[in-house]
């Protein structure tokens, strides 16, 4: 049996570089849009500031997305080097995506950056624009392709297991394509990328505001990040509403476990506020409800349930019971593939087989399980409740701040002079620049920790993914990877800062060398 310390630095690292990589994802995503913006209005007036800003912010985007690239190669690796089981039992699904990103989005974004760079004095004005649009749509293509495979990990369609392979088998490549968890996870996702860019370049413009800099510039930033800010944070509130809908449709238990509703109340649901989840009770201590608002957003009905973890883990402690049938049909079949008898008692339980895998971290044979083992396997199968409670509501805070933020910065560009007669609303969106970045990890923190004990929700247990190595070299390679991405974010904010104060000045054209620009 694979060792629990085991598994838990393998997570542990490909958690800590996943986390690492989305730190530089979002501002790419959020960015290059900005970019499409500014650049489209310099070729429609050609107003040279327009250019600038492009040509400044883009070089703000190229440190990002250099040191994203290097984080997010490392994270690929991982599925072979760590996680070899995984990527035997599934990876002809999984892979196909991840193969098409390479070689359709990927290429395509590295491609139109080489020449977004290097080609403004070799194409003209439309051509470049083109490039810099392409670029957009190549970074974005990436993002659908990475959501696509993760949204499988969540909702396993167009596959089933083959007893003949071992192996999970694609049986419809558009159902994968169109899976409609991968679809609502693209299109919030990217939102909120959009929020981090238009925050980052909000942020900055403020600070310069504030200081008295480079004023006419400035001011043209804010007033396009605010406007692009507020239509992507209302993006994300709406898409939200779409994606929490998905996940109560294929994950009730995250559903569960991120609303701490212990019990199956009566259609429809309240919502609660706040509360303070109690897992020893498995019962809120207290809690601040808003009757009905829960069942609208996860059934959008009046008259459907939504199901209490109590509820949640009798019934998984029915489907852990078939998963023992399953589980001892599929290892009789492995044997002998022509054994009638074994194929049939197999083909009525399959769709239980990962529960009864559950099982396999305790036992080697899961008909000696006791009943302690498979009350933990029930158990097990919803995570813990306060960390998901907590960060969904901080995620959701920190969205709502972000929409007072941009509505106001918003207004305040339509008045004269607005946003330089309010500094308090210039040191508001300074201070608000982590704000995107951490309502993101704790999105991602929610969707990945959720489907514990799942590395394929419902389908491939976490314990039973990982490779056969030794805990000495996961603690070495573990600390390598986070000082090593330590590094690259020291030299990422070092860079950031460094090019921030200096201006617009810093393109060289002189145009911004003082420090009020009229």
């Amino acid at each position: 049996m694979i060792s629990e310390q085991l598994v838990d630095l393998s997570r542990l690292q490909f958690a800590a570089t996943a986390m690492y990589h989305f730190l530089f994802v979002p501002l790419t995503i959020g960015m290059v849009w900005l970019l499409v913006i500014m650049e489209s209005v310099y070729v429609m007036t050609g107003k040279t500031v327009w250019k600038d800003m492009t040509r400044f912010w883009g070089k703000l985007f190229g440190i990002n997305f250099a040191l994203g690239v290097t984080t997010g190669i490392t994270l690929e690796f991982q599925f072979g080097t760590n996680w070899a089981y995984y990527s035997h039992y599934v990876g002809d699904i999984f892979g196909a995506p991840l193969a098409i990103e390479g070689l359709m989005a990927f290429f395509l974004e590295s491609t139109m950056i080489g020449l977004f760079f290097f080609g403004w004095d070799r194409l003209p004005k439309t051509q470049h624009l083109l490039v810099t649009l392409l670029m957009a749509i190549g970074t974005n293509l990436s993002a659908l392709w990475i959501l696509i495979a993760n949204g499988w990990m969540q909702n396993p369609v167009g596959a089933e297991f083959s007893f003949q392979t071992m192996r999970m088998e694609m049986t419809d490549f558009w159902a994968v394509v169109f899976n409609p968890d991968a679809q609502a996870k693209f299109v919030h996702t990217v939102s909120a990328g959009y929020v981090t860019g238009a925050m980052f370049v909000l942020s900055i413009s403020a600070w310069y505001l504030l200081k008295g800099r480079n004023v006419e510039f400035a001011k043209r930033s804010f007033r396009v990040a605010s406007a692009f800010g507020l239509a992507s944070v209302l993006s994300v509130i709406v898409l939200g509403d779409e994606s929490g809908y998905m996940v109560g449709e294929a994950q009730k238990t995250k559903m569960a476990a991120i609303e701490a509703m212990w019990e199956t109340e009566p259609a429809p649901a309240g919502f609660n506020v706040l509360a303070w989840p109690n897992e020893t009770r498995q019962a809120n201590d207290w809690a601040i409800e808003i009757p009905w608002v829960m069942g609208l957003i996860g059934t959008r009905s009046l008259d459907k349930e939504i199901p209490g973890i109590k509820e949640i883990k009798a019934e998984n402690r029915r489907r852990i019971e078939n998963g023992i049938h399953a589980v001892v049909a599929l290892e009789a079949l492995r044997k002998n593939r022509q054994d009638a008898d074994a194929l049939k008692l197999f083909e009525q339980h399959k769709a239980d087989l990962g529960f009864g895998l559950l099982l396999k971290k305790h036992v080697v044979d899961v008909r000696q399980a006791t009943p302690e083992m498979i009350q933990w396997a029930v158990d097990s199968t919803v995570p813990r409740v306060a960390p998901m409670f907590w960060g969904f509501r901080v995620m959701v805070g920190l969205g709502f701040l972000m929409l007072a933020l941009f509505a106001l910065s918003f207004w305040s560009t339509l008045k004269p002079g607005g946003m330089t007669k309010r500094p308090w609303l210039l040191k508001w969106a300074l201070w608000m620049l982590p704000a995107p970045w951490i309502a993101c990890e704790l999105g991602w923190f929610v969707a990945e920790y959720g489907r514990q004990p799942w590395t394929i929700y419902g389908v491939l247990p976490t314990h039973l993914s990982v490779s056969t190595l030794s805990v000495e070299s996961l603690y070495g390679s573990l600390a390598g990877f986070v000082g090593f991405y330590t590094v690259l974010l020291i030299v990422e904010m070092y860079l950031m800062v460094k090019f921030a104060r200096q201006g617009p000045g810093s393109l060289g054209t002189g145009r911004y060398d003082n420090e009020v620009h009229a």
